[in-house]
């Protein structure tokens, strides 16, 4: 083990850490034994956490012979090695690694297609099996990724709207937004109000406990949704259900539990939603399904394969063993076990129910997806891919091989949160998914991109680096692990361009040098958040519309910061006070918020974007102000523009407020109004101030260059 003792105090930039055995190993591995904070500051790993992060690879430092011999091996192992595992060949180009082979080396390349080609030129897009022998003997086995060299532009310039889907209830919803009433907002904004598309909250499956986990952000699997959000009486089995009696008792409560949210002031509660839907869903399912849908289901199940299996099995033995599947009997620990094979067989009834529920839930999906698309949206639905995923969860179980034991995903300190920040997520090993050529992230792009006009990628920098900490410490005892960018985004890029599909990488916080402009040039949207957009390299002002970057999504805010009412009221400095977050006095917070309003306003006022504030009281400046900042988001040249729907009824409350576990209901609130008033989705589309800041869209959009085009209708 490492010598035990205080951290290093942190070293400036003209001051560098000396360079080491065990940090000269850690660089190999792709381990940063140092970061910037910024531009001036270097901080150093502890060797504590080198030590452990490289015991995470597979690689033992825990002593100096021990990393004289890691440094020995993977010399000896880099000198004689012919090809690294996954290689890259944009647009057709033959990659480097492939032409500085040894003259006379034989290639044999399998193409996903089953066609052996002798040369690497002119290979159609996918993930190719390549086999290299050199002249002396030398032989190798790689992955070779060909790609599109980047993703097309979106199809002309669009607006759309961003709901958290559980906080979109109906009244025909169980006390959640589900997938039906996604169906209807998207038919509904599609036709009624010419949006073009509709991104969602991740809709990833998550961990059952008690309670569940309600952030979307930490699910046990991001490849299978979550059954929860099914609309039970929308599946074709269901009016055929025979016991009708205990049906009828269940969509009382279900009446109930959503009357308590909407007109009684109830948290959104996931776990009394998914104990009514599973008990309706076992009748449902009790249907013998007709030929034809039994078709269907088989062709699911033969599609999806092992992944499906171990997602399903992960479901039947948490039923009786709980959540925690570290917790489990020690056999089915493993999903290789012959002690899970042998639950498996007993619990098949329970398998073939949660295989059941993730094919019901892909079909609600896809008409999610037919509904916006039949609307005229030009791009539809845009899912959210979480960065990771629960320990304790089935991704997690099921591929243990690819996931790094001990360590957990976050960030390092920074201007904004001294102490850091550990998300809970296991991360993924660079080296076993290379191994693989990404196996496990190629499966889980095409899960997601089925039934979607464009994906959204949570942390997008996580595709270069990601913050690792070694269980037990503090954020602040990390250090970045590097990936394999080129061929992540080569992945990404492949499957997006298969989908037809969109990507918006979501680039706020901390972005590493050139990551911006290697996403932009593949053709990756970024997101800019108005707040945020100042000239940070000059005078810090807001940044004119003019200045903006066009290759991203452009909106107020997210799901992670204050409504842009209570940004401008600064209701969000009183709320943070309240809970005790503020790093600074309530004056002090109060004032750098206000004058950060004030500076917004100005600029919009110059423009010639405010107006209407004056007269009609304080509610109708706070709406005109709203306006606003939409008028301004159309004026940039951004390719997509976002509105919050919370933000068209004047909705106060943030969906998530960071920093926080109880002491605020995260990813439990409805929309509501300006008063708090929760607002059906019914009550949305009959919205006055909806439809005067949908206006405000609409009518900027006959602007040159401005979005909102008009949709494409099908035929």
């Amino acid at each position: 083990m490492a010598p035990s003792g205080p951290a290093d105090p942190p070293r400036t930039a003209s001051e560098p850490a000396p360079r080491t055995p065990l940090s000269r190993l850690a660089e190999l591995h792709g381990v940063a034994s140092a970061y910037n904070p910024s531009p001036d500051r270097t901080v150093s790993a502890p060797d504590a956490s080198l030590v452990a992060i490289l015991a995470a690879l597979g690689v033992d430092a825990g002593t100096p012979d021990a990393v004289r011999a890691a440094l020995a091996r993977h010399e000896a192992g880099t000198a004689g090695r012919l090809l690294p595992p996954t290689l890259v060949c944009w647009g057709g180009l033959v990659p480097a690694e492939l032409t500085a082979l040894p003259e006379a080396t034989r290639l044999v390349i399998t193409t996903e297609q089953g066609e052996t080609r002798d040369s690497a030129d002119h290979l159609p897009p996918g993930v190719h099996t390549l086999h290299a022998t050199a002249p002396d003997g030398r032989s190798a086995d790689a992955h070779l990724v060909v790609a599109p060299t980047r993703l097309p532009a979106p199809p002309g310039r669009t607006y759309g709207l961003l709901v958290q889907l559980y906080s979109l209830l109906s009244r025909h919803s169980w006390g959640m937004g589900d997938l039906g009433d996604l169906a209807e907002l998207t038919a509904w904004a599609g036709r009624a109000l010419g949006a073009g598309f509709v991104q969602v909250n991740p809709l990833h499956a998550a961990v059952p406990g008690d309670p569940t986990d309600p952030s979307p952000y930490r699910p046990s699997s991001r490849r299978f949704p979550d059954p929860v959000h099914l609309r039970v009486e929308d599946i074709p089995e269901y009016p055929y259900t025979e016991d009708r009696e205990r049906l009828r008792t269940v969509l009382e409560r279900a009446d109930r539990l959503r009357e308590s949210v909407l007109d009684k002031g109830a948290l959104i509660d996931r776990d009394a939603v998914w104990e009514l839907k599973r008990e309706a869903l076992e009748s449902v399912r009790a249907v013998p399904l007709g030929p034809g849908r039994q078709a269907a289901y088989a062709d699911f199940l033969a599609e999806e394969g092992q992944a499906l299996e171990d997602h399903a099995t992960w479901c039947a033995l948490a039923e009786v063993h709980g959540s925690d599947w570290r917790s489990w009997p020690e056999a089915l620990r493993d999903p290789r076990s012959p002690g899970t094979a042998r639950a498996r067989g007993e619990l098949m009834d329970r398998v073939d129910f949660h295989s059941r529920l993730a094919w019901l839930t892909d079909a609600q999906l896809a008409r999610a997806q037919r509904s916006a698309r039949d609307a005229g949206m030009s791009v539809g639905l845009v899912h959210d891919l979480a960065v990771g995923v629960h320990p304790d969860g089935a991704d997690a179980w099921a591929q243990q091989e690819y996931f790094a034991a001990g360590m957990s995903v976050g960030a390092p300190p920074d201007a904004f949160n001294a102490r850091g920040q550990d998300w809970g997520l296991p991360p993924w090993r660079p080296d076993r998914l290379a191994a693989s050529g990404y196996a496990p992230y190629r499966r889980l792009l095409r899960a997601l991109l089925r039934h979607a006009g464009a994906l959204r990628i949570d942390h997008v920098m996580g595709l270069f680096r990601l913050w690792w900490i070694p269980e037990g410490q503090p954020p602040t005892e990390g250090s970045y692990v590097r990936y394999d960018a080129e061929a992540m985004l080569a992945i990404l890029v492949l499957e997006a361009s298969r989908a037809g599909a969109l990507v918006i990488g979501e680039d706020l916080g901390t972005v590493g040098p050139g990551v911006r402009e290697t996403l932009q040039e593949r053709g990756v949207l970024g997101t800019s958040v108005l707040w945020f957009e100042r000239d940070w390299e000059g005078d810090g002002m807001p940044l004119p519309p003019e200045s903006w970057r066009a290759d991203c999504l452009a909106t107020a805010t997210t799901h992670d910061l204050p409504p842009t009412a209570s940004r401008l009221t600064g209701e969000h400095v009183e709320l943070r006070d309240r809970l005790g977050l503020l790093t600074g006095s309530l004056d002090e917070e109060r004032g750098a918020a206000a004058a950060d309003t004030r500076e917004w306003l100005a600029l919009l006022s110059r423009l010639g974007l405010l107006r209407g504030a004056n007269g009609g009281g304080p509610a109708r400046a706070e709406e005109a102000e709203i306006q606003a900042v939409h008028r301004f988001l159309l004026r940039t040249p951004a390719h997509l523009v976002g509105v919050w729907l919370p933000d068209a009824v004047g909705d106060r409350r943030p969906q998530n407020l960071p920093g926080t576990w109880d002491q605020y209901p995260n990813w439990r609130l409805p929309v509501a109004d300006d008063e708090g008033r929760p607002v059906t989705l019914e009550e949305l589309a009959a919205s006055p101030r909806l439809h005067a800041l949908i206006d405000v869209m609409r009518a900027e959009s006959g602007r040159a260059g401005a979005p909102g085009s008009p949709p494409r209708r099908a035929p």
